[in-house]
């Protein structure tokens, strides 16, 4: 009887260290509270039955932030939103060194969409400044770049980022635009004025 106890619990012990891993997961092990180690095959895996295994994925996500009202660097109030496209990278760095992963990336894409706003304007009085409306390529850019060194601790790679929304906050939006349509016209008519310039110059002998 005690031998036939004895495989008994052999075969509970074995069947408790099985592990069946999906594709896009992976397994976090622990052994006594330390870090042993992350399962990331796909398939039917042993580990020791006395770790504590946490399941993660690594599939690529999604996150878009809400609609954010900001001030842009002239100060005008302006709206955006943006999606981050994202994957954890480092299994140990997410599940160890933040409280939630999954907030974390949340909070720092917010914070560095806000911080992006204030740092550049809408539409630039400068032709050669940045601004976000002119310029969506180099600001997406700089974005990536901020977002990856915010959330590089919680071993995190961002794949891609980009603006979903971009406008003037409503209360402005008609005065901008008003606006936008008057330099528009001083530009056409400084135009017409140097072609006529030049044509004269071009005629005198």
């Amino acid at each position: 009887m005690r031998k036939g106890h004895a495989k008994i619990v052999a075969a509970i012990l074995t069947m408790c260290g099985l592990n069946t891993i999906a594709p896009g997961e992976a397994r976090v092990v622990q052994l006594f509270g330390r870090y042993r180690g992350t399962i990331r095959t796909d398939g039917l895996r042993w580990v020791n039955p006395l770790t504590s295994r946490e399941k993660i994925s690594t599939r690529v996500r999604n996150h878009e932030t809400p609609i954010l009202k900001v001030n842009d660097a002239y100060g005008n109030p302006i709206e955006l939103a943006a999606v981050v496209v994202w994957r954890v990278e480092d299994t140990a760095q997410a599940m160890f060194e933040v409280d939630d992963f999954l907030e974390f990336v949340s909070t720092q894409t917010e914070a560095a969409v806000r911080h992006i706003a204030i740092e550049y304007p809408y539409d630039a009085h400068d032709e050669d400044a940045l601004s976000l409306r002119g310029n969506a390529e180099e600001i997406t850019e700089k974005l990536a770049i901020e977002l990856h060194a915010r959330v590089e601790a919680a071993g995190v790679r961002i794949i891609e980022s980009r603006f979903t929304h971009l406008a003037y906050a409503p209360e402005i939006a008609s005065a901008m635009l008003q606006r936008q349509q008057a330099g528009a016209v001083v530009a056409a008519r400084r135009q017409i004025v140097d072609g006529a310039a030049g044509m004269v110059e071009a005629n005198q002998p």
